[in-house]
Parts: structure tokens; sequence; C-alpha cells
């Protein structure tokens, strides 16, 4: 007879009689005991973070949890309209739509920064060391065409407020590492080689605070989906008792423009314009 194969897991295992988690009894060490943040920090990193630690990653998941009615809410509540027996259909619509423009810049950011300074190796000491690494960056990204992740904000053009409490409460803690370090450096020196000013948005600094505590690069999207399904419970909460996503859809439907088809033609390389 063949063994019986083994999944070794450090994460949630249950006998008859208890559920371990983390190598710890859930019922009696962790429930009532561990706050919700610093549970989602000790699963994806499988240590238990510090209090400072604790402290920035709640700040990073408060900053992205709810932003009004962004594409990701406005989906969540139509989808809910149309499905109102699928609150598990209305929160994923809203999770899918986390991406470069909307989310997926904290990851964007954090990997950004984080691929500088290994390609940096020896790290500056000073102020003026980052502002020169940072002009270097900027100056590449210029050259080749891309934008900086983090850098600009739609609404908050003259700042975020977002940015400098979270860098304040990394420097309180002790967790201000290298990646909060180029990003600063970055809004200081960036008019240099853009020629305007635009502010360190929100998402970005929280992608840089969420790396310098050490978190899985590969997973720094999932830790902004995760804040923002408490937001997207919020909007359906607040759709069930102030509904106003069969307004949007009238707004759409009861407004809408016939034309003329336009008729695809793709170009000479297989592409398409138009």
């Amino acid at each position: 007879m063949s063994e019986r194969p083994e999944y070794p897991t450090a994460l949630g295992a249950s006998s008859r009689h208890a559920i371990t988690l983390l190598g710890t009894d859930l019922a009696r060490d962790v429930m009532g005991s561990v706050g919700f943040g610093e549970l989602a920090f000790w699963l994806a990193t499988q240590r238990r973070p510090s209090p400072g630690e604790t402290r920035v990653f709640e700040a990073v998941l408060a900053a992205l949890a709810d932003h009004g009615f962004t594409p990701t809410a406005i989906v969540t509540r139509l989808t809910y309209l149309s499905a109102p027996d699928s609150v598990q259909g209305a929160l994923a619509a809203g999770l899918l739509g986390g991406g470069s423009r909307f989310l997926g810049v904290t990851e964007d950011c954090g990997r950004f920064l984080h691929e500088v300074l290994v390609a940096a190796g020896e790290l500056p000491t000073d102020d003026a060391g980052w502002d020169a690494l940072a002009l270097e960056t900027v100056t590449a990204q210029r050259a080749a065409g891309r934008y900086v992740p983090g850098l600009g904000h739609h609404v908050h053009k003259d700042g975020d407020p977002r940015t400098p409490r979270l860098f304040e409460i990394a420097a309180e803690e002790g967790v201000h590492g290298p990646h909060l370090a180029l990003f600063a450096a970055i809004g200081r020196v960036h008019p240099q080689v853009l020629g305007r000013t635009l502010p360190l948005n929100g998402a970005g600094v929280c992608g840089a605070a969420l790396a310098d505590l050490g978190l899985p690069l590969e997973l720094l999207r999932g830790f902004a989906l995760l804040a923002r399904t408490a937001g997207l419970i919020g909007q359906l909460a607040e759709e069930l008792r102030h509904p106003v996503a069969d307004d949007v859809f009238l707004s759409v439907d009861l407004n809408n423009r016939a034309v003329a088809p336009d008729p695809y033609e793709p170009d000479s390389l297989g592409g398409r314009h138009g």
C-alpha cells in the first residue's frame, strides 16, 4: 500500500478538538488577542509583526480602503443592482478592477523602487545621495518614455494628504526604510526633469511603506485589495440604505446617442488604429 501524501503548511490546520494557526491555538491564542491587520501581516510573512510594523501596515490598509465613487465602487454597486443575490459577485467585480490605474499602483511603485535599489547596490547615506539616485532614476524613466509609478494624482494635484501622514507614521515607528527614502527623494527632484511638480500619491507611498516592511513584493496588490474589500463592503452597505446604482444605470441608458458604425481597420503591422 502506498503512503498517504502529505501537504505541509504552517497556516491553518484542524484536528477533532483544536485548530492551529501559525503554530498557535486559534481559539485560545489568536481570537480576541490578535487584530485582523496584525494577523494579515502574520499570515503573509509567517512572522509576527512588531507593534510599530502593525501600526504602519494598518495605516496603509486605512489609506486604501475607500476613495468614494471610483470605478471599483461603481461596478460593485452596479453588479449588486444586476444580481442582488450575489454579494460575492459584486465584491469580486470591484476587486477585479484593481489594476494599473486604481490600486495596482501600490504594487507597481513598490516593485519599481525595489528594482532601483537593487540595481544601485550600495545605498545612499544622506539626502544628497538619495536625491542623486532619484534624479538619475527619474531622468532614465523620462528618457525611456515611461512614467514613474506613484507620481501624480488626478484629484490631489496640490498634494495627497495620505502621503505625508504615512511618512510621519513610518518615521515615528522606526520603519522608514530605503523604499520610502527613495520615494521621498523622487518627490524632491522630479521637477528638475519634468519641468513641473507632481504629488507623490497615496497608493505609491503605500507601496513604498509595504516594501520597507519586508512584505512580499508579489503580494503588494493583494494587500491593496484586502483594504479595498472593506471599502466595497461599505459601498454595498450604503447601497442598501441609500441606493444610487439604478440612477447611474439609467443616466447612461436613457442618455445614449446612436451614431454611425466605426468599422475596425487593422493597420499594416497587424494592430489597430482609430
